[in-house]
């Protein structure tokens, strides 16, 4: 067996009511910290109540967007004067972004810049972070699992990473209870994203048993979840998405991704749209295109994967991919130039794509001709 790490959050809490448990252990790293949450207060207002109760001394930033390089240093401007012990982030996978940055630049002695891949040096952190603890509100991006922060560069059209292994949460704290009435565009968009995160990590060149471990359970019980929380409001399928954000987390920071997440991360710096929307379209094209190309080992997987994906929707292995894509525009999530892309931009995508990190966990070597080919599928409109 080929030798393999695991890298994970110090300390996972997961179910329903462990979100209750929170203040505890975060005030164990001192009584002074900084709360990041989404584009309002409301849903983390038990969070601050609950620490003002402990004699915390908390402050407050909110994370309205994706977060972007001047949303960052505007953040670390409030955040370094009030000399905070600790950094939680309450929210969707953006608000845990900007959380796990904030942590990890409040003791940094150079500009955020210096820090991020692609369009800086990507320095590994001069500094340890702030212990960062995560409390996901969503079931989708796996961002309390993984080490890196993802940053946009509206002036370059991208977005691109800060990275470092000391970066992972202290404490991860998923409690399913905290996605209940989650809006149904957005479940879908997230568990969209949280099922393309179980399945690149499984058909990845780098896969461990660890991954797969985690990841090929959990594909069918994200498609069953999203099926069910499509028709109506369901607790448990509530849990089993939360559980599959999680294991995807867990899967990517190990055996990393591929084409779905190359191209997505790319497509999010130059237009508006939801990271697990963009994923959502790509996901059916990217395995067309990944099991017509794939041979010996990585073909075996992806037949898998479509035999999957045919057993929850009444179809074929080889006819999975279309008919999950038909799936999700007849369920409400539009194809690429719906959402906001001009097919003018597609080669320069695929260009940018082929130089990401995800794409570099592939389990076939695609083309740009490829990936333009994938980007004019997932750009079809509903018909």
């Amino acid at each position: 067996m080929t030798p393999f790490a695991i890298h994970a959050p110090g300390r996972i809490l997961f179910g329903r009511a462990e979100a209750a448990k929170a203040v505890g252990p975060i005030r164990g790293f001192g009584d002074r910290g900084i709360v990041v949450h989404g584009a309002s207060a409301d849903r983390a207002a038990w969070l601050l109540d609950s620490l003002h109760a402990q004699g915390c001394e908390v402050l407050a930033i909110g994370c309205a967007q994706e977060p972007t390089l001047g949303m960052l240093e505007a953040a670390l401007a409030r955040a370094r004067p009030f000399s905070p012990a600790w950094v939680a982030a309450i929210g969707g996978g953006a608000t845990l972004d900007l959380g796990k940055a904030v942590a990890a630049m409040i003791p940094a002695p150079r500009p955020a810049l210096d820090y991020l891949e692609v369009a800086g040096p990507g320095r590994a952190l001069d500094a340890a972070p702030l212990p960062f603890i995560a409390l996901p509100t969503t079931a989708g991006t796996g961002a309390e699992a993984t080490r890196n922060a993802v940053i946009g560069l509206p002036n370059l059209g991208r977005k691109v990473s800060m990275r470092d292994e000391r970066m992972l949460a202290r404490l991860a704290i998923i409690d399913p209870g905290l996605t209940d009435g989650c809006p149904r565009g957005v479940t879908l968009a997230s568990g969209m994203d949280a099922i393309a995160q179980v399945i690149e990590p499984y058909v990845s060149c780098r896969a461990t048993p660890f991954t797969d471990a985690l990841s090929r359970p959990a594909i069918p019980t994200g498609l069953a979840a999203v099926q069910r929380l499509m028709q109506c409001e369901d607790p448990a399928a509530r849990d089993a998405l939360a559980w599959v954000s999680l294991s995807g987390g867990l899967a990517l920071e190990n055996a990393g991704l591929g084409a779905v997440h190359g191209l997505a991360g790319v497509i999010g710096g130059i237009i508006p749209a939801a990271h697990g929307a963009l994923c959502g379209a790509l996901l059916g094209p990217v395995l067309e295109m990944n099991r017509t190309r794939a041979t010996n080992a990585a073909s075996l997987r992806l037949v898998e994967v479509c035999a999957m994906i045919g057993a929850a929707f009444g179809c074929s292995a080889a006819g999975a991919p279309a008919r999950l894509a038909e799936w999700l525009r007849d369920t409400g999530l539009p194809g690429l130039t719906a959402q906001g892309l001009d097919p003018a931009r597609h080669d320069q995508i695929a260009d940018a794509a082929l130089t990401s990190s995800s794409i570099k966990g592939n389990p076939v070597a695609l083309s740009a001709a490829d990936l333009r080919e994938i980007l004019n599928q997932a750009s079809q409109a509903r018909v």
